[in-house]
């Protein structure tokens, strides 16, 4: 015997038997006005459980915002249970297994996610689709604005962990509980698959995770998603930590300029401007609600202070220098007075020697002189001549001594001048030791850094 629905769904063209999705629809009285599909939790006994599988697929990471902790994924999200006033037999409707049907003719569960904070802009799905056994899949995609705690301190070497907690708005753990469709394995493979944008980041896995909690004396099922996602560090490696280190291999040949002029304090001082502009464009990359120092932070810090450090040397040895200057230019006052009485010295000689020749030149005039002269009276003005004459080079003798132990002063301080000083050399002593200081903490400090950034833990 035929039964009477499905006598009454049959329509018969040229011989052949035609079914829709309209009979079905018609059998199972599923309408708008319908209250039993759409008003309450779709079971016949209330004490009844309603299980509802879960799965999420990560389709892309459009944003992730470090000052303001965001997390912007676009999701797939697969919900499946069932409803008990659903089944019919497929075989007495040409074999229709599953129709689709609007989604606001049936109940659906109320899910929320704890760490949105922005309604979803797309729009929802229209459609669910039903079987003949009661099971009701819903497939929609959603673009989530979430809050996530962004742990920073690795930067830009970071990997971050944000959560997708789903669970019910009123309905508590005996009414509804969540369960997940796939396992982590399977939705991380699932999610590479699909994946299309990843921009910066670069997704790694999720991890399922379950829980229970009791908000208001309610104890409710949370299903938990953690999308794990790395960040890619080669354009902050290229754009902002080689850059600093290449100031500091400059503050590192500012040690080959001297410091007799200004040059070289003035390079240092630009480097270390350049620094500081680097460290002002990295606060306006990371957070301010961060618990812990990034250790890009304490990479522009530390290079800032030894630079600063190289700097108070360099204004330090030419504090020296400086006072080693002064004390050669107070001897080169005492030399300049030396030669002034050197040259008086001199002049006096000049003079003196004038004189001898006067008297020379009354010598050799003995011989003009007239016949009536006896030798005797020659013979006493000559020797009386000559005496003095004697006298005066033994005095011009005595002076041209001293001229010449005044010229040899003056000599020996010429030659002391070429000589760097007292200061001078104890700057060397301190550049080279500083230097030698300079080199290995900074080698130091840069595998220490190196060593904290990429351990894992």
């Amino acid at each position: 015997m035929i039964p009477v629905g499905f006598f009454l769904l049959l329509l018969t063209v040229g011989g052949e038997t035609t079914c829709s999705y309209q009979d079905v629809l018609n059998y199972l009285n599923l309408t708008k006005d319908n209250e039993l599909y759409s008003m309450t939790r779709p079971v016949k006994d209330h004490r009844q459980l309603t299980v509802v599988h879960l799965d999420v697929l990560l389709y892309a990471i459009l944003d992730v915002n470090e000052i303001d902790q965001k997390f912007v994924p676009y999701v797939w999200v697969f919900m499946h249970w069932k409803n008990e006033h659903i089944s019919w037999n497929s075989s007495e409707f040409c074999d229709i297994d599953q129709i689709s049907i609007p989604t606001g003719i049936l109940w659906k569960p109320d899910l929320m996610i704890e760490e949105m904070i922005e309604k979803d802009k797309a729009p929802p799905s229209p459609h669910l689709t039903i079987s003949s056994s009661g099971d009701v899949t819903l497939l929609d995609d959603r673009v989530l604005v979430c809050y996530c705690w962004l742990h920073v301190y690795k930067f830009p070497f970071d990997v971050q962990s944000c959560n997708l907690s789903f669970k019910s708005v009123i309905h508590s753990i005996d009414e509804i509980w969540l369960d997940h469709f796939s396992s982590s394995s399977d939705a991380t493979d699932w999610s590479r698959e699909v994946t299309r944008i990843q921009n910066e980041w670069m997704f790694i896995s999720i991890t399922i995770s379950n829980k229970t909690i009791e908000p208001f004396d309610n104890r409710q099922n949370v299903l938990i998603y953690t999308i794990t996602m790395k960040r890619r560090s080669v354009l902050y490696i290229v754009n902002f930590i080689l850059p600093v280190l290449f100031f500091l291999c400059l503050d590192f040949a500012s040690f080959l300029i001297s410091e007799r002029g200004g040059e070289k304090l003035s390079f240092k001082v630009t480097v270390l401007l350049a620094v500081t502009v680097m460290q002002l464009i990295l606060n306006e990359i990371l957070p301010a609600t961060s618990n812990r120092i990034p250790l890009i932070a304490l990479y522009c810090i530390g290079i800032f202070a030894l630079m600063l450090l190289s700097l108070l040397e360099t204004i330090f040895v030419m504090y020296l220098l400086e006072k080693d200057s002064a004390s050669q230019d107070n001897e080169t006052d005492r030399d300049e007075s030396l030669s002034e009485d050197c040259g008086d010295k001199g002049g006096k000689a000049n003079s003196h020697s004038h004189e001898e020749k006067k008297k020379w030149n009354q010598c050799l005039c003995v011989c003009d002189v007239s016949a009536d002269e006896t030798p005797t009276e020659l013979l006493k003005v000559s020797s009386s001549e000559l005496t003095e004459v004697s006298a005066g080079f033994e005095k011009l003798s005595d002076e041209l001594r001293e001229v010449e132990k005044t010229l040899n002063l003056l000599l020996n301080s010429r030659k002391e001048e070429g000589k760097p000083g007292y200061w001078a050399r104890k700057t060397t002593t301190i550049n080279k030791v500083f230097f030698i200081c300079y080199v290995t903490a900074a080698a130091l400090f840069l595998l220490c850094m190196f060593f904290i950034w990429h351990n894992p833990h």
